[in-house]
């Protein structure tokens, strides 16, 4: 499939407010068991940057201690992000996946379509450069809740949506296949209503490339990811929603 960069992508966010907070648990398929082997955190707060109100987009992932010896895994992710636009300003990432360890930094210019980056591997200097993007162009972390905030009504099943993002000296132009609707049992928050869909993914240090990642989230306002199973280059996981607060929406996917 040829892959096209996007050209609209004007959306509303009705769906999360500063606040909100996400914690998953994360099971590895372990041959025939599925072992509890670490945890990831997604939170949003308003902030200032430049003296302009932004989201501050916050994704930590960690291994359990006692999985370290296997594939060790501590990530931060953070982005800076208009409160009207969603278009990111700042990203950065701190990454230590197994014995792959560097810091990134981009820097947006909107006006310009402009990402300025710095690039360092653990003990080596800074890498500076800069890469042309498009206005549609989203960073890892804006292109999440970007995704959140998609009107999932306009698709029909098997449908792709187009999602844009730079990450380090490229600029990806990726999708996600819609998939439909289906009810889930989740053991923390109990049955719930979702829409599904398959996330087009850039092969990297952890994840492989390709539709690997399923994706459940809540089918009402808050479009919340409640599920998510995909493959990494060291076997599957499956990440469990285990609690949740500052909702901007009621919970109506919740089935009683």
């Amino acid at each position: 499939m040829q892959l096209v960069s996007q050209t609209n992508c004007t959306v509303s966010n009705h769906t999360f407010k500063g606040g909100e907070q996400c914690i998953y648990k994360i099971y590895y398929n372990w041959g025939v068991l599925w072992v509890p082997a670490g945890e990831a955190v997604f939170s949003i707060d308003l902030a200032k940057l430049n003296n302009r109100s932004m989201y501050h987009f916050i994704g930590l992932g960690a291994t359990y201690p006692k999985y370290d010896w296997f594939y060790k895994v501590r990530d931060k992710y953070e982005s800076y992000a208009d409160t009207t636009t969603l278009k990111p300003l700042r990203f950065s990432r701190e990454v230590h996946e197994a014995s792959n360890v560097y810091f990134d930094d981009y820097a947006f210019n909107q006006r310009k379509n402009k990402v300025y980056s710095s690039f360092r591997k653990y003990g080596e200097s800074a890498k500076l450069d800069s890469v042309s993007i498009t206005a549609c162009t989203n960073d890892v972390m804006t292109a999440i809740f970007y995704a959140r905030c998609l009107d999932f009504s306009k698709y029909k099943p098997k449908d792709t949506i187009p999602i844009t993002f730079v990450l380090g000296k490229e600029v990806f132009p990726t999708y996600i296949r819609y998939l439909g609707k289906e009810t889930i049992e989740n053991d923390s928050i109990g049955k719930v209503r979702c829409i599904k869909f398959k996330a087009n993914l850039i092969a990297g240090t952890l994840f492989k490339g390709g539709e690997k990642m399923t994706v459940w989230v809540t089918d009402d306002e808050n479009k919340m990811p409640v599920y998510v199973e995909t493959e990494i280059f060291v076997g599957k996981i499956k990440v469990y929603l285990m609690k949740y607060k500052g909702l901007r929406n009621k919970m109506d996917s919740l089935v009683k």
